[in-house]
C-alpha cells in the first residue's frame, strides 16, 4: 500500500498513441511531508501521517507537532496504514512519482455540497403525474406500512445533499508531470476544483 495527498486542479483530455481521447483529472500530488510515524508500542497499530498544503493562522501544538519533521503546519493531514514502515523517515518528502503511469489507484474526496434538494434528485426517484387532477407531482413516495405508525430510520426523505466521502476505485494512472507534481488520472474523481484528495494503491485491482 502506498499513496499520496494532493489537490483536484480539473479535468481534460490527452490522446493515446491509437488517437483515442482519453478524459482525465490533473492532480496537484505533493510534495508531501512524512509528519510522524505510529507503530504497534506507542499506538496500537502501523501508520504514517502525510501532510500537505501549508496551514496559515496555527497554533502552538500544531507548530511543535511540524517542527519534529522539520516543515510548516499543514492544512491536509492524513494517515495511510499498511505501509512499510521502514521505507519511511518523519520528514521525509514525497512527489508524485511515488505513482508511476499504468497504475491503478483509489481516489479518496468529499463531493460537491448540492444543499437541500428532494427526493427525485437526492435519490433518483419517479415523480408522479403532471396533469392537474393528480395532485402527486414531486412529492416523496411511500413511506412504508401504516401500522407502526412512525417513519424508519434511512427512509428515503428531502434532505442536505452532497458532502460526503466518497471513494473511487480502480482509476489508471494516464501520465505524471515530475517536474509539476502533477498526477493524471483517467476518469473523473469526487469534489469540486481545488479540494484536497487522497491517492491511494487500488484495494480491488488484482480482483
Amino acid at each position: 500500500m502506498k499513496g499520496i495527498l494532493g489537490r483536484k486542479l480539473g479535468m481534460t483530455q490527452v490522446f493515446t498513441e491509437e488517437g483515442n481521447v482519453v478524459p482525465v483529472t490533473v492532480i496537484e500530488a505533493g510534495p508531501n511531508v512524512v509528519l510522524q510515524k505510529k507503530d504497534l508500542a506507542n499506538d496500537g497499530y502501523e501508520a504514517i501521517q502525510l501532510g500537505f498544503a501549508d496551514k496559515k493562522n496555527v497554533n502552538k501544538p500544531a507548530q511543535g507537532h511540524a517542527a519534529k519533521a522539520n516543515t510548516t503546519p499543514k492544512r491536509y493531514v492524513r494517515e495511510m496504514r499498511g505501509v512499510d514502515l521502514a521505507a519511511y523517515e518523519v520528514g521525509q518528502v514525497l512527489n508524485a512519482d511515488v505513482f508511476a503511469a499504468g497504475e491503478i489507484v483509489d481516489v479518496v474526496g468529499v463531493s460537491k455540497g448540492k444543499g437541500f434538494a428532494g427526493a427525485i434528485k437526492r435519490h433518483n426517484q419517479s415523480r408522479g403525474p403532471m396533469a392537474h387532477g393528480s395532485r402527486y407531482h414531486r412529492r416523496p413516495g411511500s413511506l412504508g406500512s401504516i401500522n407502526p405508525g412512525r417513519v424508519f430510520k434511512g427512509q428515503t426523505l428531502p434532505g442536505r445533499m452532497g458532502g460526503e466521502r466518497i471513494t473511487v476505485q480502480n482509476l489508471e494512472v494516464i501520465k505524471i508531470d515530475t517536474e509539476r507534481n502533477l498526477l493524471l488520472v483517467k476518469g473523473s474523481i469526487p469534489g469540486p476544483k481545488n479540494s484536497f484528495v487522497t491517492v491511494k494503491s487500488a484495494v480491488k485491482a488484482g480482483k
